[in-house]
């Protein structure tokens, strides 16, 4: 198969959380490590950060990455979901996985996957660690699919375990509170690893002290013991936590491991996060005039920043392009959103899109007044149509809104 052939056979054949839902999910590891068995576990050969949480996971695996990038080091990152192409999963220094390797790993192996009904989770992280390795990579970045204790992810041996926040999402999945939450978060706690907590409440805070104890582990809060004044060029205001978090688990590194980074090197992999590793779709700008802004925030806790972040914008008319998944808690989500803007309401196009017209009903129950369309490019092209230049368009409510947006928008 080529490489279209064998993306296509492995979205359309096997389980996959991102478009199926509740179906792809597994509740034990046992899959993963008969698979790394039959890989010959080549995680055991890589040095990782393990780095789970409800919103800023990703932002902190690409800005630590692109710092261990600058100090030299040969850097896997592994994260999920892409939003373009399948391999930008799958990244050294910044470059992605070549086709030649997916294609040769996936038809090397797909007897097995078939055999034992592997899912497209379980040979997504066989593939990275078994490229990782054969590329004799320094560090590896790990970001946790979904969860953390179940995520097909956990079956390293860490250098440092990450956390970033707690919140009420996958709530079908992992619990319907914030403690149960985190405590399936915590489960990337590891005997004797360093944690590092991004941000914290009363409750959640408890629980991660426990599950740290339980293990030996030392345990940091980022948000209580950093200050920062670097400069990003992830532009997002949730970007200031994510920055404390990255630099508390720099200093772990530099004191428990054989990885340094020096100021310089924080300094400038802060400010080049997405030209060293690729990252889009975080407070991202794809047009001038009008100002058009997309961004992944898709739960209540990231939207609210995202939409605290709109209402410093200055603009004449805000038009807003929204699309979301079936699970969305829309009673949650919906009072978050400005009644005077002019809304564009669109299904991504995966099984687990809302269909629109259910999504303009509901709105309008939140006095969130628009029209339909067939697509978001769709949607997009007439929010484009619509807007004068000095509007502001913003683009979001899924990670799969954005990944539809025409490439040819991207600056």
């Amino acid at each position: 198969m080529n490489y279209q052939e064998t993306t296509d056979w492995m979205f359309s054949q096997l389980p996959m959380y991102q478009l199926q839902g509740a179906s792809a999910y597994k509740k034990d590891l046992t899959n993963t490590v008969r698979l790394l068995d039959h890989l010959n576990n080549p995680q055991q050969d890589l040095k990782c950060v393990h780095v789970a949480g409800t919103n800023g996971k990703g932002s902190t695996s690409h800005m630590l990455a692109s710092v261990l990038q600058e100090a030299n080091y040969k850097v896997g990152l592994y994260t999920s979901p892409h939003l373009k192409d399948y391999r930008e999963r799958i990244k050294i220094n910044g470059i992605e996985i070549s086709e030649d390797f997916v294609c040769s790993f996936i038809n090397e192996n797909k007897a097995f996957f078939e055999a034992n009904d592997i899912s497209f989770f379980e040979m997504s992280v066989g593939l990275a660690f078994s490229y990782f390795k054969h590329e004799k990579v320094d560090i590896a970045i790990i970001e946790v699919g979904m969860g953390g204790r179940l995520d097909a992810t956990n079956v390293i041996n860490s250098l440092v375990s990450v956390i970033t926040n707690i919140g009420l999402d996958h709530t079908q999945f992992l619990g319907n509170t914030i403690p149960l939450i985190a405590q399936e978060k915590a489960g990337i706690i590891k005997l004797n690893v360093p944690v590092v907590i991004g941000e914290y409440t009363t409750e959640t805070k408890e629980v991660f002290l426990a599950k740290a104890k339980d293990n030996a582990a030392s345990i940091y809060f980022a948000s209580d013991l950093i200050q920062t004044s670097y400069e990003s060029d992830l532009l997002g205001d949730y970007q200031e936590q994510n920055k404390k978090t990255v630099l508390q688990t720099l200093v772990i590194l530099n004191k428990t491991t054989e990885f340094k980074v020096n100021e310089e090197c924080i300094k400038t992999g802060l400010a080049q996060v997405v030209s060293n590793t690729g990252l889009q779709g975080r407070w991202q700008q794809i047009n001038a005039k009008p100002k058009t802004i997309v961004d992944t925030a898709h739960n209540a806790e990231g939207l609210t920043i995202v939409l605290n972040q709109i209402k410093r914008e200055k603009y004449q008319q805000l038009h807003i392009v929204f699309g979301v998944v079936n699970d969305k808690n829309l009673d949650e989500v919906l009072p978050l959103f400005p009644k005077e803007a002019i809304y564009y309401f669109c299904k991504p196009n995966i099984p687990r899109g809302l269909d629109a017209t259910v999504l303009q009903s509901k709105a309008a129950e939140f006095s969130l007044m628009g029209n339909l369309y067939h697509s978001v490019s769709n949607a997009y092209e007439a929010a484009m149509e619509n807007a004068s230049q000095n509007d502001f368009i913003y683009i979001g409510g899924s990670t799969f809104v954005v990944a539809e947006v025409p490439v040819s928008t991207q600056l």
